[in-house]
């Protein structure tokens, strides 16, 4: 089974495939926003299902549900079930008092053991507020198969750490040919992590289904290629759902075109989360939407159509407000703080491991939980 799984080019596919027929089967309907989702709604009752590989995610308000398909599966297929979710993929899962914390606090101590830093000073910020860096800004770093793999390990972090991303998309930039300041910016990035190794992001528990995108834009913020930097996310109510910090594909003739770019790019995420949500139930159905409208390629007059159809509401967001602006730009310590609490990363308080909960990613956790947080529901964790 193992040597079917991972030794063989076409067992995912076949694996999944199989996987897939016994859900449908059982009347779940497959996601057409994310294939690895699939959906319960009938008779009132209501789960959701995230398949990664051979691991698999159950939640459902229904106690009882859960265990009956947790039976189907075991017929069909060898099951390990791990009970209530606290640790999935890298990702440490608790509730407490005000919902859910997620971390990657283990994954990121293994990184700074792997990396020597654990004895580190730490730092309040994750990059020098203003730092400039080039492709030939000191003499290259004698390491460089460290300097990939460091970098690649912490983008796996970025998707419970948010306020790094803008400092991973720039040292990304660098893995060609690293130099030692493109080091020692990286060195400053695990020292801010060491001081802040138990930060995740918190979900808390919602009534209003509100969704709201932040965009900014860093106009000819690189000082090589004169290309801007564009940040994004997305929140469900107060609970952050998705963030990106991406260098735009195209030089900006004016700051006003990458403002737009970035809002594009904005309005193709809230136009996802609609189809998914829709799909999930918890918005009304727009037939508009398709999953694969996240990925066209798009241009400036793509926001205009989604505002003269009153897709999308576009409001000015004043300097001191705009959360999108810690995806743009290093920023001082005080400025970093405020946007970091804004995006609810944060210490775990009071943690309670005997409330159940569940989660995924950071696309998706949020929404499990708003939708079962209502009732006394049992989530499970099961691996194959």
């Amino acid at each position: 089974m193992v040597k079917a799984l991972y030794g063989l080019k076409q067992a995912p596919r076949a694996w999944f495939n199989k996987l897939k027929h016994a859900f449908l089967k059982w009347v779940f309907v497959s996601s057409v926003a994310d294939s690895s989702l699939f959906i319960y709604r009938k008779n009132g009752q209501v789960m959701y299902v995230i398949v990664y590989v051979d691991d698999i995610l159950l939640t459902s308000p229904d106690a009882n549900f859960v265990h009956e398909i947790v039976h189907k599966l075991n017929v069909d297929f060898a099951l390990k079930t791990l009970g209530s979710l606290k640790y999935f993929l890298g990702f440490e899962v608790h509730r407490n008092a005000s919902g859910l914390h997620m971390s990657q606090a283990k994954y990121a101590h293994d990184l700074l053991v792997k990396t020597g830093m654990m004895d580190s000073n730490p730092c309040s910020t994750p990059m020098a507020i203003g730092s400039k860096l080039t492709f030939e800004d000191s003499a290259l770093f004698e390491k460089p198969a460290l300097y990939r793999s460091t970098i690649g390990a912490l983008q796996y972090l970025t998707l419970s750490r948010p306020e790094i991303a803008y400092s991973i998309n720039k040292l990304s930039q660098f893995l060609k040919a690293p130099t030692q300041l493109h080091w020692q910016a990286c060195k400053r990035l695990l020292r801010y992590l060491k001081g802040t190794i138990n930060f995740g992001i918190q979900f808390s528990k919602i009534s209003r289904f509100h969704l709201e995108c932040f965009t900014d834009a860093d106009w000819a913020g690189d000082i090589q290629d004169r290309r801007s930097t564009s940040g994004c996310c997305v929140f469900l109510g107060s609970n952050l759902l998705q963030w990106s910090s991406r260098k735009q594909r195209v030089v900006s003739l004016s700051s006003t075109e990458a403002e737009y770019r970035a809002l594009a790019q904005g309005a193709t995420e809230l136009a996802w989360f609609r189809s998914l949500f829709s799909e999930m139930g918890s918005l009304a159905s727009n037939p508009i939407f398709h999953a694969r409208t996240k990925h066209i390629e798009l241009d400036a007059h793509y926001i205009r159509e989604q505002v003269a159809s009153n897709f999308v509401k576009v409001q000015y967001v004043p300097i001191e407000h705009q959360t999108a602006d810690i995806f743009t730009k290093s920023l001082s310590t005080s400025r970093f703080e405020l946007l970091r609490n804004k995006l609810h990363v944060t210490a775990p308080t009071a943690l309670t491991d005997s409330a159940s909960g569940s989660s995924q990613n950071a696309s998706v956790v949020s929404a499990f939980t708003a939708l079962t947080d209502s009732a006394s529901g049992s989530s499970q964790h099961a691996s194959i």
